[in-house]
This record gives structure tokens, C-alpha cells and sequence, in this order.
């Protein structure tokens, strides 16, 4: 008997056979399942927020798999079925505002407080139909938005606890732009674009932000500590950080950024299934 789901992403793709394949996050109340539907073309569905139905779902060492003819696709689930609540949707405007201005409130720097508020409000625009990833973390339409606020939200809260002085201007501002490139990495549906390869996420983004910079004038000692703390959001060289964080501001962010992605990672991941993120299973008590 066939198992009912609802589709929370999918990221299509080819195998190395050059056959058709989609990679979906699908849940229902019980569990949470990412899984490689082979021979799934991207016309086929399933879509975000439809019900899927899966006759054979494969489970090696924690890695899930199905072909595409054990799957029946059902309609978009309307928001009296009771799986529609466990579709992921974007940070609400009214809060990413409020954030940002509590924020500004910690900040005494008034020419970086004044890009904060025009670009706080611009990225919001763009960020809130985005997907951050196509798969590890935040895959969902408008996960752009919410990985970057709840970075922005740890912040405001982590900001009064330190026993040291950082910046905080600067972690606004690369918290806000450090996934930027993001927009051109994907498209809307979270399908990779030729830019992941050409020059990937972290340089768009640290371009973008110092044009921005010197733009409106900021002395450029203070935009080479700005564009550090994108360049080393990853941390560390072996997971794509051109430098390693070597500044307070950097180190903030950088933890920030794996709070975020590696909590969302966790959460989307099944009962004892593989989390690529951790490097190991994930364990639901």
C-alpha cells in the first residue's frame, strides 16, 4: 500500500548515464524522507506543496532512492489537508523588518546604519522567493530569507552577551549579503545555473557588496574587513572559503552560518537517515 506525502522541495538533475533524476524532500506527520527519484524528468511531477505517493522507497546506509514508476503524484494539497502546515515558507516581512531595526539600534556607524536600511529592505524583496540551497539547507522557495534571518536574529540576541566589542555594523551587513550570489547560483525553482560553476555564490556575493561599498564612499580599510567576513562565511578552505576567518566579526558569522544551515540540515532529515551536512546519521529522540 502506497504512503502519503506531501513535497516540501525537489531539485532536478542528470546522472552520469545522462539520465533524468529529481532529488525530493518529502514528509508526511510521521517522517521526514530525502530521496533520489530515478528516471523523473522535470516534467514530471511532483511539486513543492503537492501529494506524492511511493509504492518502493530503497534505503541504503541512511541514502533513500525510488524510480520514478513506483511513484503516483496527487494533487496540490489546499490548506485544509492536514499535511499542508509541514510546507516550509519564508520569514514574514513584519519580522525581518522589526529585526533589522533592533539591530540598528546596536549601530553607531551612520553611513553603514544607512545601507543597512536601503539594502535590509531590497534583499527582503528578492531574498523572499529564493531557495538558499537545493538540497542541504533551506531548499524551499523563500528559504534565502529565512536562513539569512535567522542568522540576523541570533545576532540581535548574541550581540549584548559578548565580553568583547566587534563591529556589528559589519556583521549586519555581511550576514545580509553573504548568500547574495545564491540569486544566481539557482533559479526560483532551485535548479542549479551555469554561475555555481563559473564563479560560485561566495564571489558574487562579495563583489556585489563591494560595489556597493565604495559606492557610497566607505573608506576602503573598513570595505576590506566587510568583504573578509563574506569571503570566510565557510570557515574553513576545505568547504569553499577562499580565506579563513581571521577577524571577530568573521568569526561570528561564520557560526552563525552553520547554526543556521546545519540545525535546518538536521531537521529535515529523517530517523537514522544520512545528513550530509554532519557527516552522520541523524538521531530523532
Amino acid at each position: 500500500m502506497a504512503t502519503e506525502y506531501i513535497t516540501l522541495s525537489r531539485a532536478d538533475g542528470m546522472t552520469k548515464n545522462n539520465t533524468p533524476f529529481a532529488q525530493f524532500k518529502i514528509a508526511n506527520e510521521k517522517e521526514t524522507i530525502n530521496l533520489a527519484v530515478w528516471d523523473c524528468s522535470p516534467k514530471m511531477g511532483p511539486q513543492v506543496g503537492q501529494l506524492v505517493y511511493f509504492m518502493n522507497i530503497q534505503d541504503r546506509n541512511g541514502k533513500k532512492s525510488a524510480n520514478a514508476n513506483d511513484m503516483r503524484v496527487g494533487q496540490l494539497a489546499g490548506e485544509s489537508h492536514p499535511l499542508y502546515h509541514l510546507i516550509p515558507r519564508p520569514t514574514k516581512r513584519s519580522d525581518w523588518d522589526t529585526c533589522l531595526e533592533n539591530l540598528l539600534g546596536f549601530c553607531s556607524d551612520e553611513k553603514l546604519k544607512s545601507i543597512i536600511t536601503e539594502w535590509g529592505s531590497k534583499l527582503y524583496d528578492k531574498y523572499d522567493k529564493w531557495p538558499a540551497a537545493s538540497g542541504m539547507h533551506h531548499a524551499f522557495p523563500g528559504g534565502l530569507a529565512t536562513h539569512t534571518y535567522q542568522m540576523l536574529h541570533m545576532l540581535e540576541g548574541l550581540y549584548p552577551c559578548l565580553p568583547y566589542p566587534i563591529k556589528i555594523e559589519r556583521c549586519i551587513l555581511a550576514i545580509l549579503f553573504h548568500d547574495y550570489g545564491k540569486l544566481r547560483e539557482y533559479n526560483q525553482a532551485g535548479e542549479t545555473q551555469e554561475d555555481m560553476y563559473l564563479l560560485g555564490h561566495i564571489y558574487i556575493s562579495a563583489y556585489t557588496l563591494q560595489h556597493v561599498l565604495e559606492k557610497a564612499g566607505i573608506e576602503q580599510e573598513e570595505v576590506k574587513c566587510l568583504i573578509h567576513c563574506v569571503l570566510a562565511h565557510h570557515g574553513e578552505k576545505e568547504f569553499g572559503s577562499p580565506v579563513v576567518p581571521c577577524l571577530q566579526e568573521a568569526v561570528v558569522i561564520n557560526m552563525l552560518d552553520n547554526l543556521s544551515a546545519k540545525t535546518d540540515s538536521l531537521e529535515g532529515t529523517g530517523e537514522n537517515e544520512y545528513c550530509p551536512a554532519l557527516g552522520t546519521h541523524a538521531i530523532k529522540k
